[in-house]
């Protein structure tokens, strides 16, 4: 990687991680106000609209070529070999399934001191811009979120739409 790149992955990771904090400010500050249920409940709604925005990215492959939809979305993720470290771990025509090794996000959230149950509902909160973005683009979506002991980040398992 040149030092152009490098210092261009730097500058990605560092507006993911303050988009992580936005996320955690705003859960936050809605928590102490409403409580905790109505405060993920709030912000789940707006990550996911936010998901739904760049589903159009993606909703030529719709409902089932799984193989053009991994392709695009891995090259839509600036620098996300980088930055999220994607394994494909399966594509066929019943599933695309992706384990994400690296998580900006997640790294912010760790670095800010939120661990365990703290960290878990983040990366939960979080990983609903997925649902939003593959939903809207006309695929079903499950996203196992990072777990306390689990390792890595995110595994999105994507599959064939509704018809």
């Amino acid at each position: 990687m040149t030092e152009n790149e490098q210092k261009l992955v730097e500058q990605l990771r560092g507006a993911l991680k303050s988009r992580a904090m936005v996320y955690a400010a705003m859960y936050e500050e809605i928590a102490a106000e409403f409580g905790a249920d109505k405060a993920r409940e709030i912000c789940k709604r707006a990550i996911y609209k936010r998901g739904e925005s760049i589903a159009h990215c993606f909703a030529q492959h719709a409902p089932a070529d799984l193989g053009g939809l991994k392709d695009t979305f891995l090259n839509f993720i600036p620098q996300g070999q980088h930055l999220f470290k994607p394994e494909v771990v399966r594509c066929d025509a019943d599933e695309l399934e992706i384990q994400f090794h690296r998580c900006p996000l997640k790294e912010a959230w760790q670095e800010a001191g939120y661990d365990g149950a703290a960290l878990a509902n983040l990366c939960d909160i979080g990983g609903v811009v997925d649902y939003g973005t593959f939903e809207k683009a006309g695929f079903r979506i499950q996203s196992d979120t990072w777990q306390p002991g689990r390792e890595g980040c995110c595994r999105l398992h994507i599959r064939p739409g509704p018809g």
